[in-house]
């Protein structure tokens, strides 16, 4: 599955790696800086150590003439790292003394005061009043780049903590920045045709404003367009109600006065044709009241005397052959915040739908049970799960040669989300092996 992009995580990562890479110039730049800086310090600290080496050395000489100056011991350094080595060179350039870990050969520097670099060291060279000797402190570039570059690692330990809590700042500094965005986006993803009401913009940033004021100037259109479609729809179908009967009456009429024939025949087509006219009409007409969101109400009300009500009308008709069934549980109760009317509407759908398209040889049963779920169950083959999950669409019907206009599950659907139910449709239904099923679910 494709991952959704997001703006959170770009913005982590590119703040993070701002972050990361500003870190490590200014690391870079403090490695350059205390580079000098140490530089200078060694410096200081290596001359004043010659000239302090070389006042020690001439007093010894001074106090022992008659010893070897090579094996003066006190300024032989024991078996142990040196930082700084050195030799007494005399005014030939011959070592007369020198540190342990310096070389027995010359170091590489002229015989005058003053520093001078080789590839491995950085010489001072500090010369006697007299001119007969000179000392040599040599310092390696690998002690001061050391220290530098230890430094330098210290400033990079940071790293392993700033990297995570920076990432979790700025997800927590993102998350609230953007927080008035996700409002917003929930409060357009719950814009329908049954909810047009302008999105609130007087607590959004300034820069959503815009946004918010777009989003409104859309719903108001879009509940124009939405309120003349349905007037039109409304006063299309009642209007259509009074030529229709009258049509149908007449047909009827002439149907009866027509003897047995071909004639007879083309007018009861007619009169089948405008029934199914009628029934469309019937149909739009409680289609735009479902687009008007007539589900919902105030006040809690007994819906139980409303189904009772149907399911006697379709029993008293002689056009359901004593097929529906009705039971109901001792204990159901069916008070809820609906109107009375539209849950009318719905259960004559449900009903209506079962004795059309189910098995005419089979029973059609309707219970009501614990918790208020109304149940609504016919007979007939299962229909696939693919066709099922387009059963509650306008104008969308099953494989059937039963007439409608399928729109009774479309409508039913509609009232019963505004009513905040639930209507689910299996086929088959539980624990069968063929049938439909509308289970209808009201919140209490």
């Amino acid at each position: 599955m494709k991952r959704e992009r997001s703006i959170t995580g770009p913005l982590i990562l590119a703040l993070t790696t701002v972050l990361v890479v500003s870190w490590l110039a200014a690391i870079g730049l403090s490695f350059r800086v205390m580079q000098h800086e140490f530089d200078e310090i060694f410096d200081a600290a290596q001359q004043e150590t010659t000239e302090r080496l070389l006042a020690l050395i001439l007093a010894e000489l001074n106090q022992g003439t008659d010893r070897d100056p090579r094996n003066m011991a006190m300024f032989d350094a024991a078996a142990r790292r040196e930082y700084l080595t050195y030799q007494v060179r005399n005014a030939s350039g011959k070592v007369v003394l020198h540190s342990n870990d310096a070389p027995a050969e010359p170091f590489d520097a002229p015989l005058s005061t003053g520093f001078h670099d080789t590839p491995t060291a950085r010489i001072y060279t500090e010369m006697a009043a007299d001119g007969s000797l000179f000392l040599q402190v040599a310092d390696r570039f690998k002690n001061r780049n050391e220290a530098a570059r230890e430094s330098a690692v210290t400033l990079l330990i940071p790293l392993a903590a700033l990297i995570p809590a920076s990432i979790f700042a700025i997800w927590f500094v993102v998350g609230r920045a953007l927080r008035p965005i996700e409002a917003l986006r929930r409060d357009i993803g719950t814009k329908d045709s049954g909810n047009m009401v302008e999105v609130d913009g007087q607590n959004l940033p300034v820069e959503l404003r815009p946004i918010a004021r777009s989003v409104n100037l859309l719903l108001g259109r879009l509940r124009a367009a939405l309120e003349a479609e349905r007037e039109f729809t409304a006063n299309s179908a009642h209007e259509l109600r009074t030529p229709i009967a009258g049509a149908l009456a007449q047909t009827q009429r002439l149907a009866e006065e027509l003897p047995p024939g071909p004639t007879q025949d083309r007018v009861q087509q007619v009169e089948a044709s405008l029934v199914n006219l009628s029934r469309l009409a019937e149909k739009l007409l409680q289609l735009s009241r479902a687009e008007a969101g007539i589900g919902g109400s105030a006040s809690p009300i007994d819906l139980r005397p409303v189904l009772d009500m149907v399911v006697t009308d379709f029993q008293r008709d002689s056009r359901t052959n004593g097929r529906l069934k009705y039971s109901a549980a001792p204990d159901a109760k069916l008070v809820r915040n609906a109107d009375m009317d539209a849950f009318g509407i719905v259960t004559r759908n449900l009903i209506e739908n079962a004795l059309i398209h189910g098995d005419p040889d089979l029973p059609v049963n309707v219970s009501l049970e614990s918790g208020g779920i109304i149940r609504v169950v016919n007979g007939g083959p299962p229909i696939r799960e693919a066709e099922m999950a387009g059963l509650k669409k306008r104008f969308r019907r099953g494989k059937t040669t039963a007439s409608g206009s399928g729109l009774g599950l479309a409508i039913a659907d509609r009232i019963v989300s505004q009513m905040g139910g639930t209507l689910e449709l299996r086929s088959p239904p539980a624990g069968e092996k063929a049938g439909f099923e509308a289970k209808m679910t009201l919140p209490a």
